[in-house]
Formats: structure tokens, C-alpha cells, sequence
């Protein structure tokens, strides 16, 4: 059990590589008995566990030892200078499940393929569901299935980019696993978080999960369109996420429509323009 977020590691880690030609090459990897880690990176044994202190929760405040996540942090300095290295914009993107990262992430793929050479880690905890949505846009992509753990972590991150081996001058893509807690906490090596969250969920959400948003560059409020239909209040959503974040820049958009998508790309063609000022 892992003592930061509470997801087990008894499972396994599973990497799939989907091949332009359909092959799927699997990588399962494990944690040996001795502690040693081959992905997951917060995994411990027995005596390892019972060293560790566990978090301390003051109100709305986690504060977690600083060893727990040292390791995952020292892979992820090494995943960023080797996105550094090659000149690759990597983004971790973050939602709760269902709010629409593979439904943004594929109208990305296709409306900017001309422009834009991207690649996508996908991250879930079972099946290659949304890989395969992916690989549909002619896009190179690994999912990453992590089992009955609920984020992505560096360690999954440097093997899946072995897999994907995605070409300099290039964005790679991480859409993490569906959760609004964990993956705020695991840096990956990304240069930016983006958080989504769909207008068919409640607008406190920033204020409710004050982590994520706090640690995201860019939030992204979609299914627009669906605004009609549901009780939600946009301004009162911003207000709060601007009240945990007053950094944060937000762009209210449809997939389905294509309206405010504009601006996400702009934001993102942007970064790639300042790609080597940014590390």
C-alpha cells in the first residue's frame, strides 16, 4: 500500500506499444523483493513500509515526508532534462474521469497534425481503450495501464518514452489516469499541467481539489456546448479556480463545436515557439 496517495502495489504495471501496424508489444515490469523498483516508482517492501512516516493532514493541507517522494522527483529532473535534451514540449494532462481529455486530445491531434508533430502517453488504470482513439489520428502513442494504481508516475513516464521514442522538436502528451488528487503530486518531467474539467461537473471543483489546480498552468473548461442543459455557473467556476491559482489561464471550449479551441492551440503553439526559453 502506498502510503502518499493509498493505491496498492501488489499489481503490475503494464506498457503497450501500439505499432502502426497493429502489433501490440506488452512490457510488464515488477517490483522485486528487495525494494528495487522497474516502474512503479513509490513501490516499497515490507520493511521499507513500515520506515516511512505516514502523511499528516492539517485541515485542507497534506503534508507529506519529504523522502516518499524524492525518488519519483530524482527520475522526474531526469525525464525533464531529457525532454530538455531533445527540445520536446511534454504536458500532463489531468481531469477527473469523464471529463473529455482523449475527446480534447484527439480533435488536437487532427486539427494541428499539419503543424504540429505530436506523440501521446496515455495513461489508465485497465485496457487500451483510449490508445486505440488515439492510434486512430495516426499518432504515436504507448499506454501505459497502471492497475490499481490511481496516477502516473516518473518512473512509468522514462519507460514508456523508451517505447515511443518520440522525435525532437516534438510534443509529447501524458493524459494521466482519471483523478483529481494523485497526479497533482507525482511530477512526471512535464514543462506544464493541464487540468480539464467539463462543465458537467460542479464549478466548485477548483476550490474542492485545490492541489490540482494550484499546480496547473492552464485549465481548460470543456463541453461548452452542453451549457444549455446543465446547472452550471462559468463565472462562479472561474472565480475559484482563480482564487487557488490567480496564474492560471483558462479557455472555455467545445470539441464538439470546435468554438474556443483557438485559443488552446494558440496557447500551445506558443509554448512550442519558446520551447528552448521555457526549461
Amino acid at each position: 500500500m502506498c502510503v502518499t496517495c493509498g493505491c496498492s502495489d501488489d499489481g503490475e504495471t503494464k506498457i503497450t506499444n501500439l505499432e502502426a501496424n497493429g502489433v501490440e508489444q506488452h512490457h510488464h515490469t515488477h517490483t522485486l523483493a528487495d525494494g528495487t523498483v522497474i516502474i512503479h516508482s513509490h513501490s516499497h517492501n515490507t520493511h521499507t513500509e513500515a520506515s516511512q512516516i505516514h502523511a499528516q493532514i492539517h485541515g485542507t493541507t497534506i503534508s507529506l515526508e519529504q523522502d516518499i517522494l524524492a525518488k519519483n522527483n530524482l527520475l522526474a529532473a531526469q525525464n525533464r532534462g531529457w525532454f530538455k535534451g531533445r527540445n520536446i514540449l511534454a504536458l500532463n494532462l489531468m481531469s477527473s474521469p469523464g471529463a473529455g481529455k482523449t475527446t480534447l486530445l484527439t480533435r488536437t491531434i487532427n486539427d494541428l497534425k499539419y503543424q504540429l508533430s505530436i506523440s501521446v502517453i496515455e495513461g489508465d488504470q485497465e485496457t487500451t481503450n483510449d490508445a486505440q482513439k488515439i492510434k486512430e489520428t495516426g499518432c504515436k502513442v504507448v499506454q501505459i495501464n497502471t492497475g490499481t494504481g490511481c496516477h502516473l508516475d516518473a518512473s512509468m513516464i522514462d519507460r514508456g518514452l523508451q517505447q515511443l521514442n518520440p522525435p525532437p522538436n516534438s510534443v509529447v502528451m501524458i493524459e494521466n489516469v482519471g483523478n483529481l488528487v494523485c497526479p497533482a503530486l507525482f511530477d512526471l518531467g512535464e514543462q506544464a499541467k493541464v487540468v480539464i474539467l467539463s462543465v458537467t461537473e460542479g464549478e466548485d471543483k477548483p476550490i474542492k481539489y485545490p492541489h490540482m489546480f494550484r499546480a496547473s498552468e492552464v485549465m481548460i473548461l470543456t463541453k461548452t456546448d452542453l451549457l444549455p442543459y446543465v446547472q452550471f455557473d462559468v463565472q462562479k467556476c472561474i472565480e475559484y479556480a482563480q482564487q487557488v491559482n490567480p496564474q492560471i489561464q483558462i479557455f472555455q471550449v467545445s470539441v464538439t463545436t470546435g468554438i474556443g479551441l483557438d485559443s488552446w492551440y494558440k496557447w500551445l503553439s506558443e509554448k512550442v515557439t519558446g520551447l528552448s526559453d521555457c526549461f
